[in-house]
């Protein structure tokens, strides 16, 4: 059994058990929508957890030879904080915030390698959406090399919402696009927040629009574009470097 197999519960009771007890769940899998498994459904949306419906494939390879019953829940390997818990860190510190947003992360190893990244950067959070984006399972806890452990993780089931609560905080919003202005030329030093797009299409048009900034790296190679986590930790240590120009 892989770690990740020891971060799912499985199994009808065990499941509802895990909900009812308040554990942290991700995300739950289910069948069907039919019976018990509705039951279990409307429990775990009920609790904030995201709920899938996949075929019996899916949940033989998430228990790995478990009986499943026709339902598996992932759970939370790190508590998730809240967009105000972010936004304290900062005030406690006694400087301007800097907060990163993984705009539909999907792939966990580059959320891990994103969390890691920013944990070492000084950065005071990561916002990421309930939806369509990678979560705090074994693969992202284990790749950020225990990083996730330190760093806040807020999971907004509005990620548009968010932004605007950040804008209405004095955050200026700066998405990375590859029709921006170059990075290097723009100033990082204020209250700032870092959108990171999808590994591969970028940030959403919604999320697109509300940015105040949009930044590119400079590409002089045939390929056209980097590793989400790879051009985020330049993103980051540019605004390292600026913020800590004297």
């Amino acid at each position: 059994m892989n770690n990740e197999n020891e971060n799912i519960i499985c199994g009808r009771n065990p499941v509802i058990e895990a909900i009812k007890s308040g554990m942290s769940i991700d995300t739950v899998y289910v069948s069907g929508h039919g019976g018990i498994l509705g039951k279990i459904n409307s429990m775990a949306k009920d609790a904030g957890a995201v709920v899938k419906v996949v075929n019996n494939q899916k949940l033989d390879q998430l228990s790995g030879g478990r009986a499943h019953q026709g339902v598996a829940a992932a759970a939370s390997c790190a508590e998730y904080a809240s967009l105000e818990d972010i936004l304290a860190v900062s005030e406690k510190k006694g400087t301007n915030p800097f907060i990163i947003i993984c705009d539909e992360i999907e792939d966990p190893h580059n959320l891990g390698a994103i969390i890691r990244t920013a944990e070492a950067a000084g950065a005071d959070g990561i916002i990421i959406p309930k939806r369509r984006s990678a979560s705090l399972n074994a693969t992202v806890f284990k790749t950020s090399a225990g990083a996730a452990s330190w760093l806040p993780v807020a999971r907004v089931s509005n990620l548009a919402a968010a932004v605007d609560e950040l804008k209405r905080r004095g955050v200026w919003i700066y998405g990375t696009d590859a029709s921006g202005e170059s990075y290097e030329s723009t100033d990082l030093k204020g209250s700032i927040a870092l959108v990171i797009g999808s590994e591969g299409f970028g940030m959403g048009r919604l999320i697109k629009e509300k940015c105040d900034f949009l930044l590119r790296l400079p590409m002089n190679g045939k390929i056209t574009s980097l590793n989400a986590s790879v051009a985020a930790g330049i993103f980051m240590y540019e605004a390292v470097r600026q913020r800590n120009i004297k």
